[in-house]
């Protein structure tokens, strides 16, 4: 009973600032600037499916480099001893402590053209090249601001996974290639599923980012939501149909993730 009692603040807690937000944005989503209910939101949003696209596209690609950046490292990290784990640790973490916008600056001082990176390809004889306000662009500050939410997923993971299972492996003649598909991606599944989640949602929405290093030329989902609700363009109806499309998006790619997650859980008991 009082286990039950001790879960109702936190049931308050996610209707207040969870259910009720999302409610309102269903609301604003279905209805016109006198309130009266209409669809026209929703049939509009097919006009910016490019724009969707390229944000689901290049959110895509910086999850995947993520991942295959994430996960040697989060390997070699799960197999140090408590210290050393405690400093790299400190280290993945250390870029999240300062500022996401200031950040971001931080790039748009490397990457433009007369910035340190062409500078120092310039001692060689290369460049200028254009770096900034490219699609490329974004997606290296999707990878740089959310690779840290892919590596802690795994480790988390990878520090349950016993060396005594790969080296059963190992001695029953398994290969490093056979190792890693038929062991250590299994047993880590969950957090690569986990990993994926936390990268993919936040970079798919992100706006942030896409504005600073990638120009006006390259507006992704997050950018044109944020033009319905602060921009010249102010239509907060048609921002939270948007808004409302993208959230069933990222559910039904969440949900396809879990499938694969279950599918490779039940291929582990056979």
């Amino acid at each position: 009973m009082k286990s039950r009692y001790s879960a109702y603040p936190y049931v308050i807690w996610m209707v207040i600032f969870t259910v009720v937000p999302l409610l309102l944005v269903a609301a604003f989503a279905i209805t016109d600037s006198s309130g009266a209910y209409t669809l026209e939101n929703i049939s509009a949003v097919g006009e910016y499916t490019p724009v969707l696209m390229r944000s689901i596209w290049l959110a895509a690609i910086a999850t995947v480099l993520c991942l295959v950046i994430a996960y040697p490292l989060a390997y070699i990290l799960s197999r140090k001893t408590g210290s050393q784990q405690r400093t790299m640790l400190m280290l993945v973490m250390l870029p999240t402590w300062m500022n996401f916008l200031l950040r971001t600056y931080a790039w748009m001082t490397l990457l433009e053209k007369n910035g340190i990176i062409n500078r120092l390809l310039g001692f060689i004889g290369l460049g200028p090249f254009e770096m900034i306000n490219t699609q490329g662009a974004v997606v290296l500050g999707m990878v740089y601001d959310y690779l840290p939410f892919m590596i802690l997923p795994l480790y988390s993971i990878m520090t349950k996974i016993d060396n005594s299972v790969i080296e059963a492996a190992q001695d029953l003649g398994a290969s490093t290639p056979q190792i890693l598909r038929r062991v250590l991606i299994p047993l880590s599944m969950p957090g690569i599923t986990t990993g994926i989640t936390m990268v993919f949602v936040p970079a798919v929405s992100t706006f942030i980012i896409s504005r600073m290093l990638g120009g006006g030329g390259n507006l992704l989902i997050g950018d044109l939501i944020e033009l319905q609700f602060l921009g010249n363009a102010y239509n907060p109806n048609l921002g939270a149909a948007i808004a409302l499309v993208l959230m069933v998006l990222i559910l039904l790619c969440m949900s396809i993730t879990n499938q694969f997650d279950g599918e490779d859980k039940e291929d582990m008991i056979i």
